[in-house]
């Protein structure tokens, strides 16, 4: 199965890669993809799905010569495959419907009760009310409209931001003219957004022009988005409020008046990351040529000439050597800002040396950096924002530790094997330090007291006076350790324990400290600070007993990953009284009794259990009314002294159930006895919530892996 979106200036070589991305390759035979051309990207998906019966769903296609280039990838192998394609235009949507068994079917606009329900839910959280006093205007509104649902959510999410008066809903009206009432037009749909985009205060439209940066259906990560903000200089402190938590409130405002769409929603209500519709991205990036506040050079389009004055910030989304010849002519001076998301090779982009007055260079996701020369990075002195996410760098350029301006230095998702480099605690006010690997705590680390993120540390590789230091950070909200193996470490323990003692009189806000087979119980006497809100251990072995410093005092803790050697009933009350908490994991060596009882729970939205003795869990009326997601292993031997009852009908919420059945000590007949009282307990259950049932491997069964879904289905899917 996979899912894609087509731009209006489609990137068929990208398209067809990103096909290949969402399928399961076990031979690794795509690892090299970035090589290959479109012709031999579509030659390879043909060879792929040959044999395969395949599901794709191809949205947004704009036209017939982009549909026939696309579909020649797509092999008609009689095995029962199915393309899905979406189109707004008509005759598009008829040359994707060339054979006999094709069908086409044309959305209806929503009808006048449909409309009154989006429109009202949007602005008063109720599909059925609506003042009297607003009735009238609002027919007409809707009326305007025309039921198309982009157009009803842009002005109901404008209006939800305005008095519900009648003058002031009148004037919205008057505003929408005749856009969509007899002409479906996108030259309509235009109209419409343009609308909600004037209506912006100016530090938003400042914010959202911004994203013009992005190519079309980017998912842009929220993180990367306000640190760019910053360091653009768009964001100032307010009312007692951090740069970052004013540019937060301005992303949130951003979504909430449907300006962007969010993408990944997590338990805590957070958006993860957002996209633009393509058609508001048209009209940003049409206002952002017309103010010279973006220069966007992409597919088939350059806006270079129609600048005027200098270039601010320039957005690279595809290069030739016809757009190279024509940035060699370009003052690039003024440059603020440089956003590189070309995959092909950039061996002759032009030198950073023409782009002294960056604030960002953001390399994320670029292709052929390797060949860049980056030597005189150090002659960019404002430099706030460098990011190499996702790019093919063995190492950072070293001469990185003359940007003292730098804030934010991003290398996740890089072939970067080697330690940080040499002084890189001289950049004093880098705050964000993003890393997946391991390294040593730099020497000087004191002095790097920006630091909110810092990359994962290895305490027993580091120097005992670099552990020790990591108490003066005292604006750390997210700190990563790592302990290797060994009594001879003892020391370290020690002294990372007072450091994190320090740190709990500050605003840290998470905490993930991982160790392999070494006892972490030292962390048992630590006192965390009230803002903790994620707390996750990763290790093979287990703390004692759930840590006493987990009490309901911890109000902020939504997230805790933890294992434990015996829980016993009192440890998961305490843990069900936290107010706050939303995902809980937990891995137990013993549960102290065979049966644990849950109670309380009021927040949590997903509970993964796993208990190597079999612990068996008993839900409770009234307990986790929030849940959403029951992970859990499942000792058939065990609950079959409890007839197999789950007791998931008192979890109103439930969405999905996953099961690990473990059979030692279970025959096969018990074994299925178990999956089906499981799915006999789901299916009575008001959500029919998705159910899955894993079996662990039997060395009796050739370690064969069996699945099941509430829908009798059978597919497997590894642990």
């Amino acid at each position: 199965q996979a899912f894609v979106s087509i731009s209006q200036k489609p990137d068929i070589k990208k398209i067809i890669k990103d096909v290949i991305s969402q399928m399961p390759c076990l031979d690794g035979s795509t690892q090299d993809t970035m090589d290959w051309d479109e012709k031999k990207s579509i030659a390879k998906l043909r060879e792929m799905l040959q044999d395969k019966r395949y599901l794709v769903i191809i949205d947004d296609v704009w036209s017939r010569q982009a549909w026939n280039t696309i579909k020649c990838a797509f092999p008609e192998n009689n095995c029962s495959s199915r393309i899905i394609a979406t189109t707004r235009i008509i005759d598009v949507a008829k040359s994707c419907c060339q054979n006999t068994d094709d069908r086409m079917y044309k959305m209806e606009a929503l009808n006048d009760l449909h409309s009154r329900t989006l429109f009202s839910k949007r602005i008063f959280g109720s599909s059925n009310y609506c003042p009297e006093v607003l009735h009238k205007v609002s027919d007409g509104i809707l009326k305007k409209c025309g039921g198309l649902p982009l157009a009803i959510i842009s002005i109901s999410s404008l209006l939800a931001n305005r008095p519900a008066m009648k003058d002031e809903w009148e004037k919205v009206k008057r505003s929408i003219g005749c856009a969509l009432e007899n002409n479906q037009s996108l030259e309509g749909m235009s109209s419409i957004l343009s609308l909600s985009y004037n209506d912006l205060p100016p530090n938003l439209k400042t914010c959202l022009l911004y994203l013009s940066v992005f190519p079309e259906d980017y998912v842009i990560d929220r993180e990367r988005l306000v640190r760019r903000w910053i360091a653009e200089g768009f964001i100032s402190e307010q009312h007692g409020q951090s740069q970052q938590e004013v540019a937060e409130n301005y992303f949130y405002e951003l979504v909430n008046k449907s300006m962007v769409q969010p993408v990944d929603i997590g338990y805590d209500g957070k958006v993860r990351a957002c996209q633009v519709h393509d058609m508001m991205l048209e009209i940003i990036i049409s206002k952002s040529i017309e103010d010279n506040f973006v220069t966007v050079v992409r597919r088939g389009q350059i806006s270079l000439k129609s600048h005027q004055g200098f270039i601010r910030r320039l957005s690279v989304q595809h290069i030739d050597q016809e757009l190279l010849s024509a940035l060699a002519n370009e003052d690039l001076s003024h440059v603020r800002s440089l956003t590189v998301t070309s995959s092909v090779c950039m061996k002759h982009f032009p030198s950073l040396v023409e782009f002294e007055s960056l604030r960002v260079l953001d390399f994320e996701d670029c292709q052929g950096l390797q060949e860049y020369d980056m030597n005189n990075i150090d002659k960019l002195f404002q430099l706030k924002y460098l990011s190499f996410r996702g790019t093919c760098i063995t190492k950072p350029p070293s001469r990185i530790v003359m940007l003292r301006n730098l804030q934010t230095l991003d290398l996740r998702m890089t072939s970067m094997q080697q330690d940080l480099p040499d002084g890189i605690a001289l950049l004093t006010k880098l705050q964000y330090l993003l890393t997946e690997t391991q390294h040593k705590i730099p020497i000087g680390i004191t002095n790097m007291r920006s630091l909110r993120v810092t990359p994962n540390f290895n305490i027993t590789k580091s120097p005992l006076d670099a552990v020790e230091e990591l108490g003066n950070l005292t604006r750390l909200n997210e700190l990563s350790l790592h302990l290797s193996d060994g009594y001879r470490y003892k020391t370290h323990e020690e002294v990372l324990l007072s450091s994190l003692c320090k740190l709990s009189r500050c605003k840290l806000r998470s905490l993930y400290i991982s160790r392999e087979w070494g006892s972490l119980n030292f962390i048992d006497s630590w006192s965390p600070p009230s803002s903790l809100q994620i707390f996750h251990m990763s290790s093979n072995m287990h703390l004692a007993n759930i840590p006493k410093w987990i009490s309901p005092g911890l109000t902020s803790l939504v997230n805790l990953d933890i294992n434990v050697a015996e829980l016993r009933e009192e440890g998961l009350h305490t843990l069900g009284l936290l107010p706050s908490l939303l995902d809980l994991a937990l891995c137990l060596r013993s549960g102290g009794s065979k049966k644990l009882t849950v109670i309380g729970f009021p927040c949590l939205k997903r509970f993964n259990l796993f208990s190597w003795d079999g612990a068996y869990v008993m839900l409770t009326k009234g307990s986790m009314w929030n849940l959403e997601e029951f992970l859990l292993s499942f000792d058939v031997s065990v609950a079959k002294a409890y007839g197999f009852y789950l007791g998931i009908e008192h979890l109103p919420s439930l969405k999905l159930i996953q099961v690990v059945l473990r059979n030692e000590g279970a025959t096969h007949s018990e074994s299925k006895a178990a999956a089906a009282a499981i799915r006999e307990e789901a299916g009575a259950h008001p959500n029919h919530p998705e159910v899955c049932i894993l079996e662990e491997p039997d060395e009796d069964e050739d370690n064969n892996e069996k699945t099941d879904n509430d829908e009798g289905k059978s597919r497997e899917e590894g642990n």
